[in-house]
């Protein structure tokens, strides 16, 4: 119960995610003659704000005395992906297509074990799993299909993160319902 009463708690961590991941998904979609240049950029920002709000995040699960690192390994992870973009910014397509595929496979695979976890403390944890399998399914499909070209992988980026920030806005929502019931059962108890 500790784990879904910190998850509760900061429901809005879940929300700016999935804000952020929606305005990447759209300004991708939206720009698609975007220069490799800028795609790196933008890709480092939100693998580097990603990375910050899961380490954020980890926080509080360890003051909560639950497992905390799965969080901090998101959260290296997304920001290693995002300064290694940086510091490296003329790395090629195919590349660059490579490790946006290795970090949306584990981060989908992390998402995806926190969902199985928390199944039998809420009611909703679907959306974890959903976005978990979205970004394992993402990740896949480069992997498969690496001569796709630059235009089909920023489309692809776009329509996964549009699909992943709506998932993770609806976890954030449904975490932010469930703090009242707890807040009530925590004072009958």
């Amino acid at each position: 119960m500790l784990v879904l009463e910190n998850l509760a708690r900061t429901w809005w961590v879940f929300a700016l995610q999935g804000v952020v991941a929606i305005l990447f998904g759209v300004f991708a979609i939206i720009q698609p003659g975007i220069t490799l240049e800028a795609l790196i950029l933008l890709f480092a920002i939100w693998a580097i704000l990603d990375g910050v709000l899961a380490l954020f995040a980890s926080v509080g699960a360890a003051e909560a005395r639950e497992p905390w690192w799965p969080l901090v390994v998101r959260g290296l992870l997304g920001i290693g992906v995002g300064l290694a973009t940086v510091k490296w910014p003329d790395v090629t397509a195919l590349t660059l297509l490579f490790l946006i595929a290795f970090w949306s496979i584990l981060r989908g695979v992390v998402e995806v074990v926190a969902a199985v976890r928390l199944r039998e403390a809420m009611q909703g944890e679907v959306w974890l799993f959903l976005s978990g399998l979205a970004s394992i399914l993402f990740g896949v499909v480069l992997f498969v299909s690496p001569s796709s070209g630059l235009l089909a992988v920023v489309w692809l980026l776009g329509i996964y993160a549009i699909v992943f920030g709506v998932m993770t806005i609806m976890l954030g929502i449904r975490l932010r319902n469930v703090a009242p019931q707890l807040q009530m059962a925590g004072a009958t108890s």
